[in-house]
Formats: structure tokens, C-alpha cells, sequence
């Protein structure tokens, strides 16, 4: 891990601070966190050493949304979001990254297409198993692959058209959820090291203040709004994912 390097320390107070914010409640800034770091070191590594300050920051999340969840999506989404993890895990030696991460940018963008043509016309989808199941597997499978969790569940969701609280509560705690349970083959694949966890302790705090305030702003954020921004940011993540794909090194 780097030492020294005023650069990559700035970038990744940025990153841990946005990274916070997303567990507060505000997704739409969450898309920043690995791109940031990663003007500094490849996104591999970004993606490894922002885990355990996501787990943090998740810690705050799940307190703040305590009481602010929906329960039968995350009774579905838990469960099938575990699956694709291990899917994830027990093909990580032949997955293509290049072609999942494509292939989540492209069902993310046709969503929020979808959205600009229906929008204010479609009713809203209840909970229901297939879908979820559906959804939450390709959420897990994902999030473990390509860190490109978000687009899969808000495909699901976002339909349901939820209160802002429970959106953004039922979106902290599944996340927090995989984010734990991904850390284990993580772990297991070699994504960690010593240096890592110790980076990560000491940007604990910045995260944990970005959680604070980001769950701040989403209480008094007027909800059509706060969904417009998810919706903007969806198509941000998805053509930012897509790009990545076809054009990124490595």
C-alpha cells in the first residue's frame, strides 16, 4: 500500500466520505467511491481496500434505519443475494468482470429509459418472490463480481415506488448484509492484506461522519426529488459501468 503519497490520501478521505454518505441514505453519491480512489491506484485494489470502511459505514446505516425498512424485501432479497454471492465465489475463475459489468450497465440504462417513457403513468409492483428471487440473485452475483450491485436491486425496487425512508433503510441493510457476507471469500481470493485493514481504520471516522450527514440529507430531502436523483444516478452508474467495460485497461 502506498506511503508518502499526499495525492492518494486526499483522494481517499474523498472516497471514505462518500462512501459514508451512501450508507446514510443517499445511493446517488455511492458511484464516486471507487472511481475516486482509483486516480490514485487501479480499481481492484480501490474496490478491496474500500470493503471494510463500507462494512463501517454500514455499521451506522443500519443503526440510523433501524426502524425504517421494508421487511418482505429483505426476507426475499437476503436470501437470494446470498446465492449470488456464492455463484459469484464458486466462478470467480471463469467469470468475465469485463462482461458483467457491461451487461449491468446495459440493464440499468434500458431501466431508466423505461422510466422516462412510463414515467407518472406506471403503477406500483409489489414485493414478490420471482422477482426478487430473480433480481436479489443478480444483485449478489454482481455486488461480488463487479461491486455493480445497485442497478440489479433497484431494478426490483425502484418499481414499488417506497417511501424515501424505507427505500433508503432497506437499501442500507441488504447492502450491509452482502457486504459482510462478502467478506469471507474476499478474504479467501487474497483482496486483503494488513495494510489495507489499517488504511481502513484510519478512514473509519471520515465515513462514519459522510454516513451521518448523508442520512441527514436524505431526511429532509423532498422524496420526488430524492427519487429523481436515484433515478439520474442509476443512469449515471449504468453508462459509467458501460464505458468501463469496453474501454477501461487492464
Amino acid at each position: 500500500m502506498m506511503t508518502g503519497d499526499v495525492l492518494f490520501y486526499v483522494l481517499a478521505v474523498v472516497a471514505s466520505f462518500v462512501v459514508g454518505a451512501s450508507k446514510g441514505g443517499l445511493p446517488m453519491v455511492g458511484i464516486l467511491g471507487v472511481p475516486v480512489l482509483a486516480l490514485s491506484i487501479s480499481p481492484v485494489t480501490a474496490a478491496a481496500l474500500l470493503l471494510p470502511i463500507y462494512i463501517v459505514s454500514d455499521m451506522v446505516g443500519l443503526w440510523a434505519y433501524r426502524r425504517a425498512f421494508d421487511r418482505r424485501n429483505l426476507m426475499i432479497l437476503i436470501p437470494a443475494a446470498t446465492l449470488g454471492i456464492g455463484i459469484g465465489w464458486a466462478t470467480a475463475s471463469i467469470t468475465s468482470e469485463r462482461l458483467v459489468t457491461f451487461l449491468v450497465g446495459v440493464i440499468g440504462l434500458a431501466y431508466f429509459i423505461n422510466v422516462l417513457l412510463k414515467r407518472g403513468n406506471a403503477a406500483a409492483r409489489p414485493a414478490d418472490v420471482p422477482r426478487g428471487v430473480f433480481w436479489g440473485t443478480l444483485t449478489g452475483f454482481t455486488s461480488f463480481v463487479s461491486h455493480s450491485g445497485g442497478p440489479p436491486y433497484q431494478m426490483y425496487v425502484l418499481p414499488q415506488k417506497m417511501d424515501k425512508m424505507v427505500f433508503a433503510g432497506t437499501s442500507t441493510i441488504l447492502f450491509a448484509v452482502v457486504n459482510i457476507i462478502k467478506l469471507l471469500p474476499y478474504w479467501a481470493l487474497g483482496q486483503f492484506n494488513s495494510g489495507n485493514l489499517k488504511l481502513a481504520a484510519l478512514l473509519s471516522p471520515v465515513a462514519i461522519a459522510g454516513a451521518l450527514l448523508g442520512y441527514r440529507i436524505t431526511t429532509i430531502l423532498p422524496e420526488k426529488l430524492f427519487f429523481r436523483l436515484v433515478e439520474v444516478a442509476l443512469a449515471i452508474v449504468s453508462v459509467k459501468l458501460i464505458f468501463d467495460a469496453l474501454f477501461r485497461a487492464g
